[in-house]
């Protein structure tokens, strides 16, 4: 996956012919794992996918904030931990989310397709954010990049909130325990 490389560096090469174990939840009953997988349903996972929305809007906003005060080393500071929310919170959704819905979902062709189309959807709007964190994230000791970089931000925040919308409101109802 293009967005996990890019973050994470280039995947180690694994044999195509096996492929790796699924990552257990520790919070799962017996029984209620994804088919052909150990990614259990986790009660909890969508409000804890919620509330990371909740965490990345609020240094969203502060970075908006420390921007229009023209405090840079402190939008540069808080790109960095931006960054980190942002990480975090796409690992979980891929690992525990994505890994589950696609065998889950895998009799349901509609569904599964719309959830693909989720996830190569944040492949697209990962790209533009990486590329928006490294071209800022030495904003506190290069002063001309703030001339961009309000509009650059208006269009990363209208592309976050429209994205965590269509999340919260079309795929995490998806994501139910197995019958």
């Amino acid at each position: 996956m293009f967005l996990f490389d890019l973050l994470f560096g280039k995947k180690k090469t694994a044999d195509a012919g096996s492929p790796q174990a699924p990552m257990p939840s520790a919070r799962t009953p017996p029984g209620t794992s994804a088919p052909g997988t150990t990614i259990g349903h986790d009660a909890g996972l969508i409000a804890s996918l919620k509330a990371d929305h909740q965490r990345l809007l609020a240094g969203f906003q502060s970075i908006a904030a420390s921007s229009l005060a023209g405090n840079l080393a402190s939008v540069q500071q808080q790109l960095g931990q931006f960054q980190t929310l942002l990480m975090d919170h796409l690992l979980k959704e891929n690992v525990r989310l994505y890994v589950y819905l696609e065998h889950v979902l895998k009799d349901d062709p509609v569904s599964h397709e719309m959830m693909h189309g989720f996830r190569h959807e944040m492949d697209a709007i990962g790209r533009v954010v990486v590329g928006f964190l490294g071209k800022y994230k030495a904003i506190g000791s290069h002063p001309e990049l703030a001339a961009e970089f309000s509009t650059d931000l208006k269009a990363i925040g209208e592309a976050l909130v429209a994205r965590i919308k269509r999340e919260e409101d079309i795929l995490y109802p998806m994501y139910s325990s197995p019958a």
